[in-house]
């Protein structure tokens, strides 16, 4: 897509041309907005999880899945998957400035959780480092499933520690059941100017259904409350002398973005078959803060230097990916119920430019087969059978090409099975995953074998009350990046040392999870523990290499165990409208056997969201408090707690067949100063301050 293709200005003319179409196509809406407002909070969890073959509900399920969608999901959207996701009940962000968030589940991320895009590997490089985006767009997104704990039964080894599943409808999977419909949207937000604006319809043309999107952000460097620099890296640096008017405050250096990208898609569908195509492009131009990019050989300026006007080359990332997905099915097909098959070919370049100039390029030429097959119930009992093939041919050429290229191939085979028995439903499942990575040069080819099983339980000892149980030993099988690293590491700040000798990951889990349903009360409570034997993680070898700290891909049992609790109230529902309480808190700690912390890892939070909806009218107010972290790795420092406070308002209106909303939000109001623990920038990139947006949405 040209660079000079501007989304928000057509999102623009769609909000006021294509409704008007709509109008003379659909019929008149048999109930008011407020109405189906109301009936989409009621019945929330009858929503279906696409993540798994058998598609069951929310409540169907004794794993532990989220599905933000709705209401809900338009008021968290954000410019990044892991800050849409972030007042989840145990899903944070890994925030490498602006342009970069990706989640992290129960205090795991990078290679452990995999994103998904409609059930299809994102196929980008993200895990690779911490400042390579998610190629997603969570604007697009008509839901988005977290899948808490292992799901390595469905997506293998990448997924040990969960799964995010952004579905956006691309290849359209039914019918529209109407003409035409869709959805737009413009926003424009102060703490950096940023302006936003979608677009997508969808239409049925007989046998076809027709699918369009596009989307575009433009956004300056944002504002912060004081200075990038931490206050302790700021009281370091006036120790030694430095004038404090030289460090970058008020606005974080190097932190605008551009983004856009769009897609075509379309679907045949037949009495017992179907058939669809979509390709898709997402191109993103985003700053690296500086601090992040600090090179060794730069003995003028302290590592992270950030001090305005410095003469050093400012660092961007220009990526781009396009995306060709092809997928089907066919009911009823000898002891199948249904069998579905999707491929998807991506086709990923990554550069970082210093100034002018490139510094390193970063290719991955990615495909992926599934096919998943739907047995008839048989004598009670509900499953699936798949089988997964993918292909990855990743190079990286440059000065900081810390990683030589690789072909990766995995192939696996998966089954799940299910019964009720009265009150209480029993679900198995076991797969099977054979990895291969094939290096460039004299290393040798690492291939391993991941053997996942699991067992859950879900008691329905009474209509308001589930108590859940999951037991699961998965396998995760090391990456290119942990068996062959190389080199410095700029993201890091480290010189990398990859062990083409580490051994799988295997880890055993349990969870313990209690869901109430009763009146006005919806809520959960979970308690994890996962046991690690062969964690692979990055440790400090306290020695130098090119003037960058050492560090090595080592081995080490270790146990991640916490806990989250979410509780749903509605207040009252009379004449001053609908009061609903949200609460939520979690808790991780991760600890290596042998004594100490692992890095990075989530502080604990507690927050409340306050909903209120009366006719055409609907606001929310919100705050968060995260806790300070002082249970660090060595090396690390401390990170203070912090709280935010966000608010919105939001008033519909129908025209014809076309429900309109004009909206207003505030983040992070009290313009607090925030750290996220869980970023390499921490110290360097503080969160963006106070931030107003205000937009319009249709959809017909």
């Amino acid at each position: 897509m040209p660079r000079n293709l501007r989304p928000a200005p057509l999102a623009l003319a769609v909000l006021l041309a294509l409704p008007a179409f709509a109008f003379a196509q659909a019929e008149p809406p048999e109930a008011d907005d407020h109405d189906h407002a109301h009936e989409a909070t009621r019945t929330l969890e009858t929503l279906e999880v696409t993540a798994s073959p058998l598609r069951g509900s929310i409540e169907d399920l004794a794993r532990p899945v989220d599905v933000l969608s709705g209401e809900a999901l338009d008021a968290r959207k954000a410019g990044t998957l892991g800050e849409t996701l972030e007042r989840q009940a145990g899903v944070q962000s890994s925030y490498f400035g602006a342009g970069v968030g990706r989640p992290i589940l129960r205090g795991q991320d990078g290679a452990r959780v995999q994103v998904l895009s409609s059930g299809t590997s994102a196929m980008d490089v993200s895990t690779v480092s911490a400042d390579h985006a998610v190629g997603i767009e969570p604007f697009l997104a008509d839901q988005i499933e977290v899948l808490k704990g292992p799901a390595t039964l469905l997506y293998g080894s990448g997924a040990i520690g969960g799964a995010v599943n952004v579905v956006d409808g691309r290849v359209p999977t039914a019918q529209v059941g109407r003409t035409v419909s869709g959805r737009a949207e413009i926003r424009h937000g102060s703490v950096d100017d940023q302006s936003t604006g979608m677009a997508r319809v969808d239409a049925d043309a007989g046998v076809l259904t027709l699918h369009a999107d596009l989307f575009r952000r433009d956004a300056g460097d944002y504002r912060i409350p004081g200075y990038a620099f931490s206050p302790g890296l700021v009281a370091g640096e006036l120790a030694e002398g430095e004038d404090p008017e030289h460090f970058a405050r008020g606005r974080l250096p190097n932190s605008e973005l551009t983004t856009e990208g769009g897609a075509l898609g379309a679907s045949w569908f037949g009495e017992r078959s179907w058939f669809g195509m979509a390709a898709s492009t997402y191109r993103s131009n985003y700053g690296i803060p500086p601090g992040a990019h600090a090179h060794g050989d730069e003995e003028e300026a302290p590592e992270g230097d950030a001090h305005e006007g410095e003469e050093e080359d400012v660092v961007r990332i220009d990526l781009r990916q396009d995306r060709f997905e092809a997928r089907g099915g066919v009911r009823e097909v000898g002891l199948f119920e249904e069998v579905n098959w999707r491929v998807t070919r991506s086709l990923y370049e990554h550069t970082e430019l210093e100034g002018d100039a490139i510094g390193t390029r970063f290719d991955n030429d990615g495909l992926e087969a599934r096919v998943e097959a739907v047995q008839r119930e048989r004598n009670g009992w509900r499953g699936a059978f798949g089988l997964q093939f993918g292909h990855r041919d990743f190079s990286a050429v440059g000065d900081e090409a810390f990683v030589p290229p690789s072909v990766t191939r995995d192939l696996g085979v998966f089954a799940l099975q299910e019964k009720d028995f009265g009150d209480f439903k029993l679900e198995f499942g076991a797969r099977h995953d054979r990895v291969r990575t094939d290096p460039e040069g004299s290393a040798p080819t690492a291939s391993v074998g991941a053997t996942s099983l699991a067992a859950g339980g879900l008691w329905r000892f009474s209509e308001a009350v589930h108590l859940g149980v999951n037991l699961n030993r998965a396998e995760r099988a090391p990456t290119a990046e942990e068996l062959f690293s190389d080199g410095p590491h700029v993201a890091t700040q480290s010189y990398e040392l990859g062990d083409a000798s580490l051994d799988k990951e295997v880890a055993l889990s349990g969870e313990l999870g209690l869901h109430l349903h009763h009146g006005r009360f919806d809520g959960s409570v979970s308690v994890f523990r996962t046991q690690f034997t062969d964690f692979i993680y990055l440790a400090d070898t306290g020695g130098e290499i090119d003037a960058l700290p050492a560090r090595a891909w080592v081995q080490g049992d270790a146990t991640f165990s916490g806990w989250e609790a979410e509780l749903g109230v509605e207040l009252a529902d009379n004449a001053s409208g609908l009061w609903h309480l949200r609460l939520f808190a979690d808790a991780v700690d991760a600890k290596l056997d042998d004594g100490g912390h692992l890095p990075r890892i989530a502080p604990g939070r507690v927050g409340a969201d306050l909903d209120w909806s009366l006719g055409a009218w609907r606001a929310r107010v919100g705050v968060v408090r995260v806790s300070e972290q002082d249970e660090v790795a060595v090396m690390e420092t401390p990170t203070e707690g912090y709280t935010l406070v966000d608010a919105g308002v939001a008033y519909h209106w129908d025209v014809g067949g076309a429900g309109w909303e004009a909206f207003l939000e505030g983040r992070n109001l009290g313009d607090q100063e925030a750290r996220a623990h869980t970023s390499y920038l921490k110290d360097f990139a503080p969160l963006p301050g106070r931030n107003v947006m205000a937009g319009l949405r249709v959809a017909f």
